[in-house]
């Protein structure tokens, strides 16, 4: 059974009419920068609960949630109306393998997300934990229109503190925008456009693809670099070069 703790909230901060970022504090156990907990509010009887990664880096006091609001969602709707002071209920123990000791090491580690699967690369990338064994990091986040890109402040701070190591690409499908790629992950995989934009190969002998988000682009993005890079899912009893996570 989840150990359940209330939490209390310290800010609801929207981005857009349907994105918003919930920062909770909550006795929360230690997790590891990748992972999820879950979010439930008592509704109608029943506590209705949907799961969530943790934006902030492990240690630090602020839990932060990166949210998308569904509006016929049982959930996200009422998420989005909270306050400040007001609680909410969150399970105290983290979970999830999207984490990067799950990870081989590698020349060249990429980042991929759409939408608001970019929170567990914000984790990882704020604590700046076991990136030493990489030389390269390139965080592509892929969003509909250039408003949905929340985090790219935060974005671009990283870059700077990474002095070089880490490379920014946005990607935004429906609208063109400078400096962002314009179109579908897999399709810019496909023509060669991100790694040119990038400046980086993707391939089996340098790189290991980190894919968090949209379950469509998950699974073509990992279809096109089985059959056109050479590169295989990653298990532990089979060493792999993607790292999969679906974001629903």
């Amino acid at each position: 059974m989840a150990d359940w703790v209330t939490g209390k909230v310290v800010k609801v901060e929207f981005w857009t009419d349907a994105l918003f970022s919930l920062t909770v504090h909550a006795p929360v156990h230690p997790f590891t920068a990748g992972q999820f907990a879950k979010l439930g509010l008592e509704i109608d009887g029943e506590r209705v609960q949907r799961a969530y990664s943790y934006v902030n880096a492990p240690g630090s006091p602020d839990l932060e949630f990166y949210l998308v609001t569904v509006p016929e969602g049982k959930l996200s709707p009422r998420l989005a109306a909270l306050q400040p002071d007001d609680e909410v209920l969150i399970v105290s123990e983290a979970a999830g393998f999207f984490v990067l000791e799950e990870v081989p090491d590698c020349d060249t580690l990429w980042m991929l997300a759409t939408g608001t699967a970019i929170g567990p690369y914000l984790s990882i990338l704020q604590e700046g934990k076991d990136l030493d064994r990489f030389n390269n990091l390139v965080l592509v986040h892929a969003v509909r229109y250039a408003a949905d890109l929340s985090y790219l402040p935060l974005m671009l701070e990283l870059q700077k503190r990474y002095e070089g190591k880490l490379r920014i690409q946005t990607v935004v499908s429906r609208e063109t925008v400078p400096g962002s790629l314009t179109g579908r992950v897999p399709a810019l995989i496909e023509n060669g456009a991100l790694e040119a934009a990038v400046g980086l190969p993707m391939n089996s002998d340098t790189s290991h693809v980190m894919l968090c988000g949209n379950p469509q682009m998950v699974r073509d993005t990992q279809q096109l670099l089985k059959e056109t890079r050479q590169m295989a899912k990653h298990l532990r009893r089979r060493p792999g070069h993607i790292t999969a996570e679906h974001y629903w």
